[in-house]
């Protein structure tokens, strides 16, 4: 070897050559180098993108559907308080005429029971002055007679006699 030289330079063939400027091995490495590189992005890449993109898509229509979802849940939160709050309305009105029509019957139903003691009362009334109109000259009658034994008893004379000559004057 000679002395000084670079290593290199002396297995090279024992020229100087500059290692800036490339020589045919850097040019056949270099091709190797993209026909993998092609070769790779051909039937390794594409398709891992090709399903990253899909998988993408799908995430993207998937937060699309979730958002539509949301709304959906939203509007139907919505109306379904709405109609809740008209059903409760709803059912205030009819509990309401429910308790006024429920009033109107009772009241009636009070003034036709009222009417109906009132003329049972009536009724009643009547047979009591019929039935007593009917035992007054038979009571009459018998009280006369109990007036005169009470005054036989307590006098103790015969005021049967003396009772009906008086009437007799």
């Amino acid at each position: 070897m000679v002395s000084g030289a670079p290593v290199w330079a002396a297995e090279a063939g024992g020229g100087t050559s500059n290692f800036l400027i490339p020589n045919g091995t850097f040019f056949f490495i270099l091709a190797i180098f993209l026909v993998v590189f092609g070769v790779i992005a051909k039937f390794v890449v594409q398709p891992i993108q090709k399903v990253f993109d899909e998988r993408e898509a799908m995430i993207a229509k998937t937060a699309q559907d979730n958002r539509q979802a949301a709304e959906q849940d939203a509007a139907a939160e919505t109306e379904y308080r709405h109609e809740l709050a008209t059903a409760r309305t709803k059912a205030g009105a009819i509990r309401d005429q429910a308790r006024t029509e429920g009033r109107q019957v009772i009241d009636e139903l009070r003034v036709e029971a009222n009417d109906e003691v009132a003329e049972e009362l009536r009724q009643a009334g009547d047979e009591l002055k019929v039935e007593g109109d009917a035992l007054a000259p038979t009571l009459n009658a018998s009280v006369e007679t109990l007036s005169v034994d009470l005054a036989n008893r307590i006098l103790g004379v015969d005021a049967s006699t003396s009772s009906t000559t008086a009437r007799g004057q």
